[in-house]
């Protein structure tokens, strides 16, 4: 904060209160500003608020937050000894550490904004470049984002190199933000391909009490909802301090949960806590994975954590190579000559950290305690130091790459033509003038390739390309441990995502050596459909057998299809197969039996037919008008075969003849039989005095006319049935789902009714005269026979049309068959068996004085 202060020559401004902040400072034309962790926890003073408070002390140096801010050194010493970056431009740098603290952090990115001068002199020209062009850093999320709404007010570039939280893509909140580091997003995006390859579908979640965990479990629930990856057994969140009680609730939770994958988005000192609990309770046979921002952690990977951690699979920063780095940590020194406290200590403390010595003055018996004082001349070389170990950089390369973005930026912004710029007028910025905003135009536009062959560009919400490293845990004999690269996974603007796994690289901390089973309920096969079990997440389920008639091919389907009209499901119900035909075939026993049947009644008509041919000339074939028996005979086999039209697969043309030969056939037999009857009753009324005359009506012409007009009747019966509504063959499903009954739907109910009726109507018509008849005398006993037969056919028929209504497809035809040959049989049997008997068993009977000795006998 600036105090204004006025004299007689002139104005100024001084800073109201100086910051003390641990720091490294290099001058030069440009100054780049750079925030790091060096110290992990800060110890705040007391507040009396009757004093001045004192400044936080940082506490606890972190080796690998003092090599992120050497390795910003470096990129700029690099930087400055390439002759075709930034020529005639000396790069300076102010570096700060946050200490792992907010308010630290905050402090340290006002002091790069506005500058570290005690006192400012005002005037009317304000020239020069501001304190520093852009800021590498922080590396906490919420840091960053706190930091980022101050100064992304002033359009100041910010380009953090391990700040990950989603939210910070959010232009309009952080206009001046940019990251060489993947976004969050992109990181869950790559742990739900990961768990998809593993078939992983029932995890659980635990996050840090921050926007880096919290922002990842929003991301992580939506992303896992769409993708249909899998489900969240629960969701954890771990508290900041070691809260003893809370870490052992959520322990006790893991250990309850059926899932076997842990995904932890936390922090180190959060994995310390947690881990403490599990060893206690001895939760073992899990498999962890690990965010970025603990997949490198050395301090976890202890014999003791690795019983629990090994297998572990954990997703890292892209690891990439950086020549020279290694020699220039070597040659770094103390700089014994600068007075100031704080601004450029931070090599002092790593110094005295390192070689565990304090450089003069010491404190307070330190050298009557037999310590040493450093001299600045110690070689880190006869030391071990995490500092020279140069094989694993990940946030370093970073870093590397965020600081070469702003140089590249501002070499295009320097390169820039006047008459030719991008900003108002086409003017170009300059170093005299220039404004931060302006080289935020070029940061976005940035485009360049590493020595280490990766890309480097922004998209319009200020993130780098994401690629990310998968790493494995791998716990080796002689209680070695060492973090295994065992894939990748990138995201390009052609491909997408991709993910690549060696399999064969991981180690499994499992009895199997084979990756876990971690699903809440097991794959539904094909041929069953998944139902939710209430009040339980989407992954826990049911498997329901799909019904009769429905199918589901693939696995996990969530509704069974219905097959089509003509197709039915299989045993399995995983796919359909067309529906299983059935109507009266030749082929089947009770076809082949009814086939029988009619070919043997049609034989014997035909072998009565022959008989009676034969034997034509006797009394017994030439009594009662020999023609109609013939024509009986010829009607009886038309009957027996036309039986056959209902066997075998209906079509157009069998249904539509069956019933009208059956029909015609029918009448034509019981148009004889009446015509018969009628002949009787006239030749008995002729032998009586007087009755001589009804003859006439009676005689051959007549018989065939009238023969001939009751057939009629029903012939145009059916072509009136066939023109207006004529039978069709038909697929029934309503018998049987699985089958298709064909049959022959006989299109008018009407119809089929007439012509039954009308052959009812002849046989009772028959039948009634017969009975009449049937007290004659004997010779002219054929009315007995024909009551009998009429008795038959009228009982046949009778029982047929309840049995046809309510047998089912094919038995309804096989009914109707039945019907037509006993019906059939009856006639035969009943008019032809005693003739034939007579004729071929008792000639002797078969002579006219025979016949009528008979009536003379018994009169």
């Amino acid at each position: 904060m600036l105090m204004a202060v006025s004299s007689s020559s002139s104005s100024s401004c001084k800073l109201r209160t100086r910051f003390h902040l641990n720091g490294m400072q290099k001058a030069g034309d440009v100054v780049l500003g750079g925030l790091f962790e060096v110290h992990y926890s800060t110890v705040f003073p007391e507040l009396t608020f009757t004093s001045e408070p004192n400044q936080p002390d940082c506490q606890g140096f972190d080796i690998l937050g003092f090599r992120h801010a050497q390795t910003m050194a470096f990129a700029i010493d690099e930087i400055n000894r390439n002759a075709n970056l930034l020529p005639n431009v000396t790069v300076g740098y102010s570096l700060y550490d946050n200490c792992a603290t907010l308010g630290n952090a905050f402090r340290a990115a006002l002091s790069l904004a506005s500058g570290r001068e005690d006192q400012i002199l005002l005037d009317e020209t304000c020239v020069g470049a501001p304190p520093v062009l852009g800021i590498v850093g922080d590396s906490y999320s919420t840091f960053t984002i706190s930091m980022s709404s101050v100064i992304g007010l002033y359009k100041l570039p910010i380009v953090s190199y391990f700040s990950t939280c989603p939210c910070l893509s959010n232009r309009q909140r952080f206009p001046s933000f940019f990251r060489t580091i993947p976004s969050d997003t992109f990181q869950v995006s790559a742990m739900i391909q990961i768990l998809k390859h593993f078939g992983w579908t029932w995890v659980g979640l635990l996050i840090s009490d921050d926007d880096y965990g919290l922002h990842a479990a929003r991301t992580f629930q939506s992303d896992l909802a769409q993708s249909g990856g899998g489900c969240l057994a629960y969701i954890e969140v771990l508290p900041w301090g070691n809260v003893s009680s809370e870490y052992r609730r959520i322990v006790a939770v893991m250990k309850k949960s059926t899932a076997k994958v842990v995904i932890v988005f936390a922090h180190e000192s959060h994995l310390l806590h947690l881990l403490e609990e599990v060893v206690k309770q001895n939760v073992t046979g899990l498999q962890w994975m690990a965010s970025e921002a603990w997949t490198a952690t050395t301090v976890l990977q202890t014999p003791d954590l690795m019983l629990y951690l090994g297998g572990t699979l954990g997703i890292a920063i892209r690891r990439g190579e950086i020549p020279g780095l290694r020699d220039f940590f070597s040659r770094i020194h103390p700089d014994l000559h600068y007075n100031n406290t704080y601004e450029n200590n931070i090599v002092k403390q790593f110094w005295e950290h390192t070689f565990h010595c304090r450089f003069a003055p010491p404190p307070v018996g330190w050298v009557e305690a037999g310590r040493t004082i450093c001299t600045g001349q110690e070689s880190l070389e006869n030391v071990e130091t995490e500092l020279l170990d140069v094989s694993n950089l990940r946030p370093e390369y970073n870093i590397y790459k965020a600081v070469y973005a702003l140089a590249y930026a501002l070499d295009d912004m320097l390169q820039c033509v006047p008459g030719t710029g991008p900003f108002s007028g086409s003017s170009c910025a300059t170093l005299q003038r220039l404004e931060p905003w302006q080289l935020l135009h070029y940061l976005q536009k940035v485009n360049f390739t590493t020595s280490f062959g990766d890309q480097v560009s922004f998209d319009e919400n200020g993130d780098a390309l994401p690629i990310y490293d998968i790493m494995n845990w791998q716990w080796l004999p002689g209680e070695r441990t060492k973090v295994q690269r065992v894939g990748m996974v990138k995201k390009s603007a052609f491909k997408g995502e991709e993910l690549t796994i060696d399999e064969d690289k991981i180690f499994w901390n499992f009895e199997s050596k084979q990756p876990p089973r971690s699903v809440c309920s097991e794959s539904c096969p094909p041929g069953t459909r998944v139902a939710r079990k209430k009040g339980q997440p989407d992954c826990c389920f049911d498997c329901i057998p799909c019904s009769e008639g429905k199918i589901s091919n693939k696995t996990d389907s969530m509704e069974c299809t219905s097959c089509p009209k003509d197709f039915w499901s299989n045993l399995q119900r995983d796919h359909c197969v067309p529906k299983k035909t059935e109507f009266l075939s030749y082929h089947e026993p009770l076809g082949i039996c009814l086939t029988t049947t009619s070919l043997l009644g049609t034989f014997i008509c035909v072998v009565v037919l022959g008989i009676f041919t034969r034997h034509r000339s006797t009394p017994m074939v030439r009594a009662n008008n020999s023609e109609l028996s013939f024509l009986l005979l010829v009607s009886l086999k038309l009957c027996f075969l036309c039986s056959l039209l209902f066997i075998g697969r209906p079509r157009l043309w069998t249904c539509q003849l069956r019933h009208a030969a059956f029909g015609i056939s029918f009448v034509l037999c019981v148009s004889c039989i009446l015509v018969k009857t009628m002949v009787v009753l006239a030749v008995f009324k002729a032998s009586k005095p007087g009755g001589g005359a009804s003859l006439k009506w009676f005689g051959a012409v007549q018989q065939r006319g009238t023969v001939l007009a009751l057939t009629s009747i029903q012939a145009a019966i059916c072509t009136v049935w066939l023109v207006s509504a004529s039978p069709a063959p038909h697929k029934n499903t309503q018998y049987h789902d699985d089958k298709i009954v064909y049959e022959c739907i006989v299109g008018s109910t009407i119809g089929f009714a007439v012509l039954l009726g009308y052959i009812g109507l002849l046989a009772i018509l028959s039948f009634l005269l017969a009975f009449l008849a049937r007290n004659l005398p004997d010779n002219f006993n054929e009315a007995k026979f024909i009551t009998f037969s009429m008795l038959i056919f009228c009982a046949v028929w009778v029982a047929f049309v309840p049995a046809y209504v309510n047998s089912p497809g094919k038995y309804a035809d096989a009914v109707e068959v039945f019907a037509i040959l006993a019906s059939s049989f009856g006639l035969l049997v009943a008019l032809f068996g005693p003739k034939c008997y007579i004729i071929l068993l008792r000639p002797e009977q078969n002579t006219k004085k025979a016949i009528m000795g008979r009536g003379t006998t018994k009169s």
